[in-house]
């Protein structure tokens, strides 16, 4: 054969080697970073993250005191159960409901409650956040009603607003998404003496929540002062305090009326 036809095929063959392991290379490098992209992208995915829209299920987190935690209803559900049960007929998805309401809770008890680790990880995989807090800061089981004086009440709102910013922040940080949905006061003394004193002070409460609840993104303060006022005693229960099932079912239709899914989640 001839030399320069050898030595042709030799260089030719020996740049096809080259060609094959730079491809072979490049293969493996296209491979070992898209291992590696696949590793970082599932790696942001854990429970220590916000929720990134479950496609399954909507998850409410609700929070606070004995509003939330439903007592005065036979039923056992409050306005949260309530709540969920109008949402069902709103959506296909399935709603999980994390109550964490206990009864007696002041804004400075919840303050350390969502600073627990479980609480803080609800909160942040909510798609929707429920709270009832500043009825136990006010009337102090009733205690109040003794000292219904300009100066005693601003002792009282002094601590409770400086929490509730607090609370708001602590949610905020938790999760930046989820609309948070904070029920208002109502008057459950609105057949007593003094009654419009009582009012006004509740009213001025509701006024300044909502106040500190539109400086924050995505909190709504849900007013339930009215719900109560023309028939008080049709929506208490028997402790003249607390909402009774009829009273809840109103407050959970409010907040439901506010609460609107994308066409995709709808039926």
């Amino acid at each position: 054969m001839n030399r320069h036809l050898i030595s042709a095929i030799s260089i030719v063959s020996f740049v096809s080697a080259l060609f094959f392991l730079a491809g072979l290379g490049t293969v493996l490098i296209d491979q070992t970073t898209e291992a590696k992209s696949v590793k970082v992208e599932k790696s942001g995915t854990g429970a220590d993250t916000p929720k990134a829209g479950n496609t399954k299920q909507i998850v409410i987190t609700a929070i606070g005191d004995s509003l939330t935690r439903g007592t005065g209803d036979t039923s056992g559900k409050g306005y949260a159960g309530y709540l969920a049960d109008d949402l069902k007929k709103k959506t296909k998805k399935k709603i999980l409901l994390q109550n964490n309401g206990i009864k007696g809770l002041t804004s400075s008890g919840l303050l350390e409650q969502i600073n627990k680790p479980q609480i803080r990880r609800e909160l942040r995989n909510a798609d929707i956040i429920l709270l009832t807090i500043g009825g136990n800061d006010l009337f102090q089981g009733g205690e109040a009603l003794d000292h219904l004086n300009e100066a005693y009440i601003q002792k009282l709102e002094k601590p409770y607003l400086a929490n509730l910013k607090q609370i708001y922040a602590a949610i905020r940080a938790a999760n930046k998404t989820a609309t948070v949905y904070h029920i208002g006061l109502y008057n459950p003394f609105i057949d007593l003496k003094r009654s419009k004193l009582t009012s006004a002070i509740v009213r001025q409460w509701n006024f300044d929540s909502a106040s500190l609840a539109a400086s924050y993104p995505k909190i709504v303060y849900v007013p339930t002062f009215d719900l109560f006022e023309l028939n008080t005693n049709d929506y208490l229960y028997s402790d003249k305090f607390h909402p009774n099932t009829a009273g809840y079912k109103l407050i959970g239709e409010r907040v439901a009326s506010l609460i609107h899914f994308s066409e995709e989640d709808a039926k």
